[in-house]
């Protein structure tokens, strides 16, 4: 496939994946400034923060108090994340501010899934079927199964397509005992060993045994390559894609500190306005919450976009 989408769908996860690695505590009030200012770029998707153990992820002990006190936007899905009953709990506490859908969320590396979440693949199966029936009895629907490590891990090497052929399968047995019908794989790159030869090989692989199913993906730029790979993924049909504004964040359990964090947002819809494809969003007012962000958490991002300004600033100049 060769066809480039029309359009793109943006999901920005700066603030729930930046703010929960930064080693200085951000305050409540900055976080909240970033994800307003998020909301006036026409991202439609923002992931605003994880309930999660505070013990573990101290960046978001304070998930409620943000979710309580920012100013919501009609029609942008703000979303959040969780990993457990409890999580689930707190989230739907605010179902009348956040998008609260479920997915079932497993890793094509063993390695990955014991650093991340102390389980075993098999025991990871056994929790994620709780969670659905679980979501299910809530009401909360599972549409997506979400794949990490679905390129390769610092923890147990290369993931081969086939790999993550049969995580996908793990999911899609989970949905079919709980009744529910997936319509989007995930697959992320968590610890950034995507090239564009292994993006095109395994959604090849992947759309070749499930080609009425959309593929998102999750991108992280450790090697500088996350561009590449999405203008791959672009080419290869995939219309939905995970970022983070200026580059916020990072995996803190990929073993590997120091690394860059997603795709910046700002370079992919540069990206995509280059190649004529839509976005909905106005990079240059996104770069300026770019520049926000860096000054919040009080260090330079990765983005580079940031810093040297969109082209249409430059074209607009030269005119």
């Amino acid at each position: 496939m060769s066809d480039l989408p029309a359009t793109v769908e943006i999901h920005e996860e700066g603030p729930r994946e930046g703010f929960q690695i930064e080693p200085g505590p951000i305050s409540t009030a900055d976080k909240i400034r970033v994800i307003e200012a998020l909301a006036e770029t026409g991202i439609t998707h923002i992931q605003v923060c994880s309930f999660v153990n505070p013990r573990l992820v101290p960046g978001w002990a304070d998930a409620e108090a943000v979710v309580s006190d920012f100013n919501a936007k009609p029609g942008i899905a703000y979303t959040a994340l969780w990993f457990n009953a409890a999580g689930l709990e707190r989230a739907l506490a605010f179902r009348d501010k956040l998008h609260v859908t479920g997915a079932i969320s497993l890793t094509a590396s063993e390695g990955f899934t014991r650093k991340n979440l102390n389980r075993s693949h098999a025991e990871n199966v056994a929790a994620m079927r709780k969670q659905t029936a679980l979501h299910l009895e809530r009401g909360v629907p599972v549409k997506r199964i979400g794949v990490m490590a679905a390129f390769g891990c610092n923890y147990q090497g290369d993931i081969t397509p086939a790999q993550v052929i049969s995580t996908i399968e793990d999911g899609l047995s989970i949905a079919k005992e709980a009744g529910t019908e997936i319509t989007l794989f995930s697959l992320a790159d968590t610890m950034g060993w995507a090239t564009p030869a292994r993006i095109e090989r395994t959604l090849g692989e992947v759309r070749s045994r499930w080609p009425d199913k959309d593929i998102a993906l999750h991108l992280h730029d450790t090697r500088g390559l996350a561009v590449a790979n999405a203008h791959a993924g672009m080419r290869m049909g995939v219309r939905q894609f995970d970022s983070t504004v200026g580059g916020l964040g990072g995996c803190p359990f990929a073993g590997q500190k120091g690394a860059a964090g997603n795709i910046c947002t700002e370079e992919l819809v540069l990206l995509c306005e280059e190649m004529g494809i839509r976005t909905g969003i106005d990079l240059d007012r996104l770069i300026e919450v770019g520049r926000l962000a860096e000054t919040v958490v009080g260090h330079q991002l990765p983005s580079e976009l940031i810093h040297a300004g969109s082209l249409d600033a430059f074209r607009r100049k030269a005119a």
